[in-house]
């Protein structure tokens, strides 16, 4: 009886590829390939719309008999346009500004009562009404603005003017409360959930082991937050605040139905009065002539600018601070 070993068959191994030394199954290639193509499909789309934008508004800026971003007046449609971004420029970032200040420290607030105080009971139905609130559309924020906001302003707006109209800021004429400082409270609330639901959830990812050795060596619950939550979470606080931002500076429908424009900027933000890029587009760019379509497209790549601007500062804040990712802590 033979008991040889059998011969070894040598079978080929799968078809693979090579990607910087080391072998790819033909899925893995696949979803590479399809990763690298939707990335440079993005960068396409953002370069084809920052190249429309910028053809038209060099059509635009070319006829503009006055300068374009100093000039207090919007006149596209005349013999001689005369037209500018000042006022709306001013009305956008002052109302962005107003809706942050409001809106980060309350959002951070609840996020942490929800991740960190509130039983769970609690905490699971606030937090899907959180999320909830996120979904509700522009326009019926602007309309409860216009009918329940703008109405029930004047008394707060008359205890600023009384302890704050000195400041010049905050003085008051008693007339409609369609100013930028009910943009800014709108916008506020229309921002709240973003930042509230991004946040909630990047505290949530905190180590318990940090929290629990913070608590072991006597440290309060506040002093648990302060030490170990809020530096992890910090680059997501940072990210949701951009996310908020990026809708304040777009918001279009709420603020047209709110705000009564005008091309004028006031020292008060109590006054009607500013406006804004996209409220100043969405307004007039249905009774525009191409001129002015072109001049409305120029104030719509100037909103562009300053949004990429804004996200790119927050990415180079997170950036240069390795210790707001959380790994140190």
């Amino acid at each position: 009886m033979d008991y040889s070993a059998p011969p070894i068959v040598n079978t080929p191994p799968p078809a693979t590829s090579s990607v910087s030394g080391k072998a790819v199954r033909p899925g893995d290639r696949i979803f590479l390939g399809l990763s690298r193509g939707s990335g440079i499909a993005l960068l396409v789309i953002m370069a084809a719309i920052g190249a429309f934008l910028t053809y038209r508004s060099v059509l635009a800026i070319s006829g503009d008999k006055a300068n374009f971003f100093t000039t207090l007046d919007w006149n596209a449609a005349g013999l001689e346009p005369k037209f500018g971004i000042a006022v709306l420029a001013f009305g956008t970032v002052v109302s962005s500004v107003i809706a942050m200040l409001i809106a980060v420290p309350v959002a951070v607030g609840i996020a942490l009562f929800i991740s960190h105080y509130a039983p769970r009971r609690l905490a699971s139905p606030l937090g899907y009404v959180i999320d909830l609130l996120a979904a509700v559309p522009s326009i019926v924020y602007g309309l409860w603005g216009a009918l329940f906001l703008v109405p029930h302003l004047g008394g707060l707006y008359s205890w600023l003017n009384d302890y704050l109209g000195w400041t010049g800021i905050f003085s008051y004429g008693n007339g409609a409360a369609r100013s930028l400082f009910t943009v800014g409270i709108l916008l506020a609330i229309m921002i709240l959930p973003i930042v509230t639901s991004v946040s909630r959830e990047v505290f949530l990812q905190v180590p318990k082991m940090h929290e629990e050795a913070a608590l072991a060596l006597g440290a309060t619950r506040w002093e648990v937050i302060r030490m170990s939550v809020l530096p992890f979470g910090r680059s997501g606080v940072i990210s949701a605040s951009m996310l908020g931002l990026g809708r304040a500076l777009g918001e279009t429908m709420a603020v047209a139905t709110v705000l009564s424009p005008s091309f004028l900027i006031n020292a008060s933000l109590l006054d009607p009065g500013g406006g804004t890029f996209a409220q100043n587009i969405a307004s007039k760019f249905s009774e525009a002539d191409t001129f002015g379509q072109n001049a409305l497209i120029a104030s719509g790549l100037v909103l562009f600018v300053i949004t990429l601007l804004v996200n790119g500062a927050a990415r180079l804040i997170i950036a240069r601070r390795k210790e707001y990712s959380g790994a140190a802590a």
